[in-house]
């Protein structure tokens, strides 16, 4: 093996065994508290892991809204179209990142606009985020979405899980 191979290969390695870092997990790879499921359908190939947290971040209880406000969801689809599309389909389907078909089924409001509002810290400290990131392999980078754009997110995502 010529040197630029030995280096491209060690690279890789490295990059490999980094992002698959152990994170209390337990020999299954599902962190505590969590548990693991396949979605019936899903064509993404990643298992999805459920959390039961409200994740690491200023919220701690979101109000939801009844009926869905549509101004939000106006506004939360605008943001995807600019900062999320490119990397998450609206289906169960993985692209860069999962897809978000049933998100709001699998993780609490609070986590959501947590990971949206404190990104590197979810991913630093939070199990279901790093779960995630070892999945796809890779971070999902800070979008420095404020609380209302995280909250029209959250809205956008419940009215695409068929929420009421």
């Amino acid at each position: 093996m010529n040197r630029k191979h030995f280096l491209a290969a060690t690279i890789i390695a490295c990059l490999f065994f980094y992002s698959c870092g152990s994170n209390s997990q337990s020999p299954s790879g599902e962190t505590p508290g969590s548990s693991t499921m396949k979605e019936p359908g899903d064509k993404s190939g990643v298992a999805v892991v459920t959390d039961d947290s409200k994740g690491k971040g200023k919220f701690t209880d979101v109000k939801l809204t009844h009926p869905l406000d549509k101004g939000m969801i106006t506004g939360g689809k605008a943001i995807y179209d600019v900062k999320c599309g490119a990397c998450h389909k609206l289906t169960d389907e993985k692209l860069v990142g999962p897809g978000w078909k049933g998100v709001t089924d699998r993780r609490k409001p609070e986590w959501i606009m947590n990971f949206a509002t404190n990104t590197d810290e979810m991913i630093d400290k939070d199990p279901a985020a790093q779960a995630l990131l070892e999945k796809c392999m890779v971070r999902m980078p800070n979008q420095h979405l404020s609380d209302d754009d995280a909250r029209n997110i959250l809205e956008f995502m419940r009215n695409n899980d068929g929420k009421n």
